[in-house]
């Protein structure tokens, strides 16, 4: 006899993220856990050379391979397969709290929200340049609705309404995702809700790996030029780690 499907799905997308990945799924499962809901962990190994897929299947995660590295067909892929009623990204370098899923959970279960997200906070920040950004984004991110994408939550109808990630950018797609899932549920009478608490950790290594100047420029690109995120090369912020080229 089949298993019944489980009530929320966790998908995260993964590059050679063996470093990290560990960590990340003993969080979700200890987070999970202690929850009533039944889920499932969904890993998208997005073409990786390292050890990550196989992490994922000793910690008991459904392991999902997608060829091509566009982080937005990573995590359709994941949807694709994932069998909850409810739907949750997140980053391989992000570690929600129990609460926070608690929260996430609730407001779904509410009827009143299809989707959302949670303000952010960022490890080892050492410049002052970077905690300014974070703040910032926060900020917007509760004024104008929009979600980073290491941490998103949304019921499936909602996902599958609006044809989930975009994949027509290679990067930028959870703000895409935010903007018509609010209008989705807008003419539902349901929400689009970013929790003010509790945060989300999620990695601060991009600070590490790229100069301020880098961040800078990366920034001024998106702002000035939105249509590089259709570019492949001028969107190698997220493509690329220190010891790789553009």
């Amino acid at each position: 006899m089949p298993k019944a499907a489980p009530q929320v799905s966790l998908v995260i997308p993964a590059w050679n993220e063996a470093e990290l990945l560990g960590r990340t799924l003993d969080n979700l499962r200890q987070a999970c856990d202690g929850l009533p809901e039944s889920y499932e962990i969904i890993v998208v190994d997005n073409d990786s050379d390292d050890d990550t897929p196989d992490i994922a299947r000793a910690a008991g995660a459904v392991v999902v391979h997608e060829p091509v590295r566009r982080i937005a067909r990573a995590r359709n892929a994941g949807a694709k397969v994932a069998r909850g009623h409810w739907l949750i990204f997140v980053d391989a370098d992000t570690w929600p709290p129990r609460a926070l899923l608690r929260a996430s959970l609730d407001a779904l279960a509410s009827g009143e929200v299809c989707a959302g997200g949670a303000r952010l906070e960022f490890d080892h920040l050492e410049y002052g340049f970077y905690r300014l950004g974070s703040r910032f984004w926060n900020w917007l991110s509760l004024r104008l609705g929009l979600v980073a994408g290491c941490y998103v939550f949304c019921t499936r109808e909602a996902f599958q309404a609006v044809g989930g990630f975009s994949e027509k950018v290679y990067a930028g797609e959870e703000v895409f995702l935010s903007r018509r899932l609010k209008r989705w549920g807008r003419r539902r009478g349901q929400r689009f809700r970013v929790l003010p608490e509790p945060t989300v950790r999620t990695s601060g290594r991009k600070a590490q790996w790229f100069s301020p100047w880098q961040h800078f420029l990366v920034t001024a690109t998106v702002l000035l030029v939105p249509f590089a995120l259709r570019s492949r090369r001028l969107t190698w912020f997220w493509y690329r780690r220190p010891t790789q080229k553009p």
